[in-house]
């Protein structure tokens, strides 16, 4: 098949990578010059409606607003190939999600939401969990490539902002473990536990899981490279908020770690691993966030 893929990021460059090895023609378009050696195989487009000309395209930028700015605002919808089914991989809020739905069909093109779980390192092997919902033709339409960069797509439904609110969800859950792992260390090693100690405990015990397996391994090396960037989790934090808001409810915990992840924000480390707000947890550090970060 012949396939659109915008944003080369990290995420995007190992998917669209992948869609290369299973033997499709990816063209693709990033916001900043890329060098082509570091996408061999795939043809980069001058512009982002290029990748529009395809029988599908895959969306994987950071934000809404990027998605406004480079699809909605250029209008690309309108000037897509007849039959195309969009793919947004990208983390996006529930609202956005929605509207999206209602543009496309008013173009009569295919649109799946297909955010991904998974790091960088497990988009390049192929291993992603892909989280999938929109119309079923337009589902299946894009079925096979979803197998070429993921081990399993979860099907939510018709509804495309379900897979959305998932994501949202998900990632809510994962900053929450986070917290709570942290606030574990900062009890047990108070009275002379070690961290790594207390993590065989519950790991063996309580809270087996691929979550609790990476992270505490971070918090315990006190490694904090990014996997996924503070200040990215920090938009999912604000997504997931919005989307509390738009159903009238205020979800306390989900507030504590919008609060600890704006707080490392503020304190320049949105560069680092989400998980550096354990540190900053077991350090007791905090920061003001009265500067626009809520």
């Amino acid at each position: 098949m012949q396939i659109g893929f915008i944003g080369l990021g990290s995420m995007g460059s190992a998917m669209a990578l992948n869609l290369v090895k299973a033997g499709h023609e990816v063209r693709a378009w990033n916001r900043s010059r890329i060098v082509q050696d570091r996408v061999p195989g795939i043809t980069l487009v001058p512009v982002a409606a290029d990748a529009f000309q395809a029988d599908a395209v895959f969306t994987m930028l950071s934000d809404d607003p990027a998605i406004r700015e480079v699809i909605l605002d250029a209008g690309l919808l309108a000037k897509a190939r007849p039959g195309l089914t969009h793919v947004i991989t990208s983390t996006i809020s529930v609202a956005l999600a929605r509207e999206l739905e209602v543009l496309h069909e008013k173009v009569a093109l295919g649109y799946v939401s297909a955010p991904v779980l998974g790091r960088p390192n497990v988009a390049a092997s192929g291993q992603l969990n892909i989280l999938a919902a929109g119309k079923a033709d337009a589902v299946a339409a894009i079925e096979p490539l979803l197998a070429s960069i993921g081990k399993r797509v979860w099907k939510l439904g018709e509804d495309p902002a379900r897979a959305n609110a998932a994501k949202i969800a998900c990632n809510m859950m994962i900053a929450m473990a986070i917290e709570a792992m942290a606030e574990g260390v900062v009890l047990t090693e108070s009275v002379g536990l070690d961290r790594a100690d207390f993590f065989e405990l519950i790991l063996g015990t309580l809270f087996s899981g691929r979550a609790y397996e990476s992270y505490s391994a971070q918090i315990t090396d006190r490694s904090f490279e990014p996997g996924f960037k503070a200040k990215l989790a920090l938009k999912d934090m604000r997504l997931a908020v919005e989307a509390g808001n738009q159903i009238g409810r205020t979800l306390p915990m989900l507030e504590a770690v919008r609060e600890g992840l704006a707080n490392a924000v503020s304190a320049g480390l949105g560069e680092k691993d989400w998980s550096i707000m354990a540190d900053m947890t077991v350090r007791n550090i905090a920061t003001a966030t009265d500067s626009g970060e809520r």
